[in-house]
């Protein structure tokens, strides 16, 4: 069996991405979504919203970096992470794409033609 670590290894090998920021999955209500990941200290952001602030104004947060350790939340449950994939210098490493109406299979032959070309 492998160790976390080799775990951690190959995944990150898979889904290479920003390693200054990553997002995390969110949930309110029927709604939900990603956002990125912020460090900040919930007693001043209290402070702030109590002063008429929201998260997008208030400016004493930082990004969270992608490491292991978020690596290995998500593996282990913990939340649900997602990668930027559009690296620093303008390339990506992996392409995703979704076809899920009823005519996904013409779609998927357009999108295959058009890297071929």
């Amino acid at each position: 069996m492998e160790n976390a670590s080799d775990i951690i290894n190959l995944f990150r090998s898979l889904f290479k991405g920003r390693e200054d920021v990553f997002a995390v999955r969110w949930e309110k209500g029927k709604k939900s979504g990603y956002m990125p990941a912020y460090f900040y200290d919930p007693y001043r952001y209290r402070v702030h919203r109590m002063n008429g602030g929201t998260f997008q104004n208030f400016t004493e947060k930082s990004y969270l970096k992608h490491s292991d350790e978020q690596v290995q939340k998500h593996l282990d449950g913990f939340h649900h992470i997602g990668i930027y994939p559009l690296l620093q210098d303008n390339s990506s490493w992996f392409l995703v794409a979704d076809f899920d109406k009823a005519n996904w299979q013409k779609e998927v032959i357009v999108f295959l033609d058009a890297f071929i070309k």
